[in-house]
């Protein structure tokens, strides 16, 4: 495990490079090298490009910023024999906490990334010095959903896209129409841009990646698999950090009402703040990111 750093000349943020498992992870880093470490970890279909304006705010409020790609959403780590899958990337978020000096960090992520700070607060609390979690809800009492499971598998009918053979052709068709399709439906009210949308389109015309990023999916499906057991018993497991849980009213991928049957605050030992952001659909940190800043600003205070 080798750790480079390049610092682009026309740009204040710097970025990481890191060797594991056959691949070059790579992160973005922001801010004064002694403040508060916060790391934001993006989703599907994402890059750390969504979290600019959080970022932003979190670095005029004194934070510094760590932004990693999963693994997969950029070609230097892509390889066939790579697992790619929730656990496999909260591995990563661990291997970046060590590389960053060892002392806890404040974890945040989004869909995937929401999924695999879970994993990582679960398997090592003493890593984390707060959790953050966007648009997904905890899992440790998911049996508790049963009644918002029609509109739900509903919701989720594009995960059997991702099973298809066709998968990687299907999100690159049509300059990633498909993409821009699910932006729309999970976040209703976003009118966002073109350019807002671009870097998205950019990872994932890359084969490479199509194919990575959708394979988080089918090892969802996959219980032959140990890293697929591993994460499903971590998703069981109380999380013993502090953590913030925020959710979107309008989110069309994961119901904000399942954050309503699914926090049990006695999984949260450290405690647990749950908020619904109006007017906001699934990717919260870019639809609202003022609002996301407040939030987590609040929550990361009390742990200063």
């Amino acid at each position: 495990m080798a750790l480079t750093l390049v610092t682009p000349s026309a740009e204040t943020r710097k970025t990481l490079y890191l060797r594991r498992d056959q691949l070059t992870l790579t992160a973005w880093l922001e801010g004064p090298e002694h403040a508060p470490l916060v790391m934001l970890v993006h989703g599907f279909p994402d890059t750390p490009h969504g979290w600019d304006g959080v970022t932003q705010g979190l670095l005029a409020a004194g934070y510094r910023v760590l932004r990693p790609w999963l693994r997969g959403y950029t070609p230097s780590s892509v390889h066939p024999d790579a697992d790619y899958d929730a656990y496999a990337a909260s591995l990563d978020l661990l291997a970046w906490q060590r590389e960053m000096g060892g002392l806890p960090i404040h974890l945040v992520g989004h869909d995937w990334g929401a999924i695999a700070a879970m994993a990582a607060v679960a398997n090592q609390p003493a890593a984390w010095q707060s959790l953050s979690i966007l648009a997904i809800p905890p899992f440790q009492r998911v049996e508790r959903a049963w009644r918002l499971l029609p509109a739900q598998l509903r919701n989720s009918a594009y995960m059997l896209e991702m099973q298809s053979l066709n998968a990687v052709q299907g999100v690159r068709a049509n300059d990633c129409a498909r993409l821009r399709e699910l932006w729309q439906i999970w976040s209703p009210g976003w009118a966002f841009t073109p350019e807002q949308f671009a870097p998205v389109q950019q990872a994932f015309l890359e084969a490479d990646v199509a194919w990575a990023a959708t394979r988080y999916y089918r090892a969802l499906f996959t219980p032959w698999r140990g890293n697929t057991r591993t994460l499903y018993a971590l998703a069981r497991r109380a999380l013993n950090v502090p953590t913030l849980a925020l959710t979107g009213a309008l989110d069309g991928c994961m119901q904000a009402d399942l954050f309503n049957v699914l926090v049990d605050p006695t999984m949260f030992p450290a405690g647990i703040t749950c908020q619904r952001l109006n007017d906001c659909g699934h990717f919260l940190q870019a639809e609202q990111p003022q609002a996301v800043v407040a939030a987590l600003l609040s929550h990361l205070a009390a742990r200063r």
